[in-house]
């Protein structure tokens, strides 16, 4: 079960989510999302996605 290393990628995941459940058009996805809908599922998604964000970083660290 992929967890979300970072708050942008646990929100770009919800995106690409919403895109492949059909809530958004794929065409408003970039960067991230959009990788992310083309090759993850839909439940890896989710469950990226379902990730708690309270102690997650804003960004992942480059180290």
């Amino acid at each position: 079960m992929p967890k979300a290393e970072s708050k942008k990628q646990q929100m770009a995941a919800g995106a690409a989510l919403a895109a492949k459940r059909g809530e958004m058009p794929e065409s408003h996805l970039r960067g991230a999302s959009k990788e992310m809908a083309k090759s993850m599922s839909e439940k890896e998604l989710h469950d990226m996605a379902a990730t708690k964000r309270k102690n997650l970083p804003t960004r992942e660290s480059k180290d």
